[in-house]
């Protein structure tokens, strides 16, 4: 065999090398689980000490939401200073029930109104006034891996808002390394909130509207008019993926919301951090300038392969909710949203849904199947409210699936 030939089969065989390397490599890191550390006792305050009353825990609720915005989502400003709500349209459909589009624009600062910006609101319920549990969802219904459930929903006597995120922030493409700011952001430069802050916060703006704050004005055509009612004690927040992420975030952030169901929200939302299954979205992936760092805090990447130094994992954000109603649903097969992880948050927020004697509030639903916010989840989410909203006893459902015989790091119990 001549020496150019021997060049090349050299080559060849080192190819084959390397790349069998780095397939078995990224099969060992695609197929097994991680655990990088014990979760965080969310009884223990930044100085140490411990929790012991309910006032304690009001007191370290404040200081958890602190770190939440310092080192993840970044700060979210209050309400704006005005809110003014314009019917574009509405009808009557043929089972009864309503639909009006509904654009809600914004005055940050009463003394600078050139600032203000609007978002768009479609808005379903059965006909009447109510009062009507109502049902927040991020993005229009039906977007992205969601199914349409609009009437669904209002015909088992429910309200629907779904808002439209990406007027408020255009989100961006996956390899898009530039975070697109967008009129929020714009109105608030000096918050350093990422897109899932922004979206959250348009939520919360929607809860304005739905429980007609003080500085909320609605105008048809320069006639003022009315929104049906909320029920009282029975407003749901929910989300897909990072708008699953965003309804965590709202609700954990907004006491208004009376229940949280995330949905599919991997990394960022209901997953662990700490603890990885097998090809599960990380801390890394997800904050990497080729993907999706714009959503958190502009410094959040910087704990990529360093999670333990965090003072905090996502169960952090489900114990914000408690005593509220808190609900996860996701695909068992959703491997990039972490069912593993999912599962261990839940477990390792569980003891402060006990110590505030509200144990049943915690809830978790896996289906078969991958990403997307199917029918079975939304009939468990109006399951659970049902439950646990509007006190019906003889609602019966899985509420609580550990499919994972494992025992994560949870070091603390109750106190």
């Amino acid at each position: 065999m001549n020496t150019r030939k021997k060049r090349i089969l050299a080559a060849f065989s080192a190819i084959i090398i390397i790349g069998g390397t780095f397939g078995i490599y990224s099969y060992i890191q695609n197929n097994r689980k991680v655990i990088k550390g014990d979760f965080p006792d969310p009884f223990e305050f930044n100085n140490g000490t411990r929790v012991e009353t309910m006032e304690d825990w009001q007191v370290r609720r404040q200081e958890i939401k602190e770190m939440m915005m310092e080192f993840q989502y970044g700060y979210i400003p209050d309400h704006p200073d005005q809110i003014h709500i314009i019917r574009e349209s509405s009808h009557t459909r043929g089972d009864g029930s309503v639909y009006s589009n509904i654009t809600i624009i914004l005055t940050p600062e009463i003394e600078q109104t050139t600032k203000n910006f609007s978002f768009s609101l479609d808005l379903y319920y059965p006909g009447g006034q109510g009062p009507f549990p109502t049902i927040v969802k991020v993005s229009p219904d039906g977007e992205g891996s969601q199914v349409k459930n609009n009437q669904t929903i209002t015909s088992k006597g429910y309200m629907y808002a779904c808002f439209h995120h990406k007027d408020l922030d255009p989100d961006a493409t996956y390899g898009n390394q530039t975070d697109i700011k967008g009129e929020a952001q714009s109105a608030y430069p000096t918050y350093d909130w990422g897109s899932l802050g922004v979206w959250a916060w348009g939520a919360m703006r929607v809860a304005d509207v739905l429980l007609n704050e003080s500085w909320v004005s609605l105008d048809e055509g320069g006639k003022s008019f009315s929104l049906p009612e909320v029920k009282e004690e029975a407003l749901i927040v929910t989300g897909h993926s990072r708008r699953g992420k965003t309804a965590l975030v709202a609700g954990a952030f907004d006491e208004r919301f009376d229940m949280v169901c995330c949905n599919g929200g991997c990394a960022g939302g209901a997953a662990s951090y700490l603890v990885l299954g097998p090809g599960a979205e990380t801390l890394e992936a997800i904050t990497a300038k080729d993907r999706y760092h714009y959503w958190f805090q502009e410094d959040f990447g910087e704990y990529a392969n360093k999670e333990k130094e965090l003072p905090f994992d996502q169960h952090f954000m489900r114990a914000l909710v408690a005593p509220r109603v808190m609900l996860t649903t996701d695909g068992i097969d959703d491997l990039w949203a972490n069912p593993l992880g999912v599962q261990a948050v839940y477990e390792a927020a569980q003891p402060v849904f006990d110590f505030l004697n509200v144990p049943k509030k915690n809830g978790i639903h896996f289906r078969s199947g991958g990403h997307g916010f199917k029918e079975e989840d939304f009939s468990v989410l109006l399951n659970f409210a049902g439950r646990h909203l509007l006190g019906d006893e003889s609602i019966h459902d899985d509420f609580y699936m550990t499919p994972f015989n494992e025992t994560f790091p949870i070091p603390y119990e109750e106190p």
